[in-house]
């Protein structure tokens, strides 16, 4: 008995399921595109309600949304320093520059160089200043983030021609009152210590201070301190335990940038109006409620509110995320300030109730 037996080309076959194969694989990327571009689009109509902003311009929204949105910085260092390579030679051997985890103790040839005039030692696991720092009388410069610094040296008052001093990402719980006869102090950034929670009154005599970075630290108030430094021409203490601000702010009277965001202000003292240099406010709009008709009125102040916790955001982050993050954000604000431009007057409120947009 004769049986047909059917043939299949193989090559036909399997050609019609790499053609299956490849519309379905065009599907899904377009259907991703569609998710990715709404989801875009969405977080672009979240930061629209996060940041309120008198007449903000199209670009510096975008600006601003762009700097808030990013999350993941594994390549960047948390302190950004550029290396002194455009000096000479003679001025390069007046800074002494080191970096690196290997390092748990500064080199002791240093001793050698006493003439310096700047340190820059960052990301090492230095725990500790060497009290000999005080016969470095030279020194204008001190910078020293992220090293795991847990107290500052005492001799540290006797560098008086100090002019800028860098603690931020170190592991300080206090300041030393002595770092208050450091008068020719102009600039003092000690951000994300994490158990700062006061400063010594002795700070009040830096009268030249005219830059102060207290951010994410454990303020629960305006040091008294800070405002005696009538110098100060900006100030950071946002990401810190405020609830309110001391009636007698406008004791600064040259200060023109003011961060206060993430903090848990509900108003804004009626004094802040008689702050005529102030330029730049931030604040969080989330429990904000009263605010001065003065600082919505006058064109010359930039003032930016964040709602900081938009519908939907995911606000779970570990911690070093999050500390990077925050700096970031930091680094844009400062940024930020010297780009914008003054804006028309906006229609007069004291009240700003926060509100929730679903999306």
């Amino acid at each position: 008995m004769r049986v047909d037996i059917p043939i299949y080309d193989l090559s036909l076959i399997r050609g019609m399921w790499e053609v299956r194969v490849k519309k379905y694989k065009q599907r899904q990327k377009k259907e991703q595109e569609r998710i990715n571009q709404s989801a875009l689009a969405k977080i672009n109509e979240q930061w629209h309600y996060r940041i309120a902003c008198r007449t903000m311009k199209k670009d510096e929204i975008q600006d601003l949304q762009h700097y808030l949105e990013r999350s993941t910085f594994a390549e960047m260092d948390i302190i950004p320093y550029q290396s002194k390579t455009g000096l000479d030679v003679e001025e390069k051997k007046y800074i002494y520059e080191l970096s690196g985890n290997i390092w748990r103790k500064i080199p002791d040839d240093i001793l050698d160089m006493t003439y310096l005039r700047e340190w820059h030692i960052k990301g090492t696991r230095i725990h500790k200043i060497p009290e000999y720092v005080e016969q470095f009388l030279d020194l204008r410069v001190l910078e020293l983030p992220k090293n795991g610094i847990k107290e500052l040296p005492v001799v540290i008052g006797k560098l008086a021609n100090l002019r800028d001093l860098n603690v931020s990402y170190n592991k300080l719980s206090s300041i030393p009152p002595e770092l208050g006869d450091c008068e020719n102090l102009e600039r003092l950034e000690m951000t994300a210590n994490f158990n700062i929670m006061e400063l010594p009154f002795e700070l009040s005599n830096l009268k030249k201070l005219r830059h102060l970075d207290l951010s994410e630290n454990k303020f629960a108030s305006i040091p008294i301190c800070v405002l005696r430094m009538s110098s100060l021409q900006w100030l950071d203490i946002s990401n810190n335990l405020l609830s309110d601000l001391p009636e007698d702010i406008d004791r600064l009277e040259e200060l023109q940038s003011l961060f206060l965001h993430k903090n848990k202000l509900t108003y804004l003292p009626m004094t802040m109006a008689n702050m005529t240099t102030l330029k730049m406010l931030v604040v969080s709009g989330d429990e904000l409620t009263c605010i001065p008709s003065v600082l919505c009125d006058n064109p010359r102040i930039k003032f930016i509110k964040i709602f900081d916790n938009p519908i939907g955001a995911n606000v779970e982050k570990d911690e070093n995320e999050s500390a990077v993050h925050e700096e970031h954000e930091k680094e844009f604000m400062k940024t930020y300030i010297e780009t914008l431009k003054d804006r028309d007057a906006a229609p007069t409120y004291t009240t700003k109730v926060s509100f929730s947009c679903l999306l």
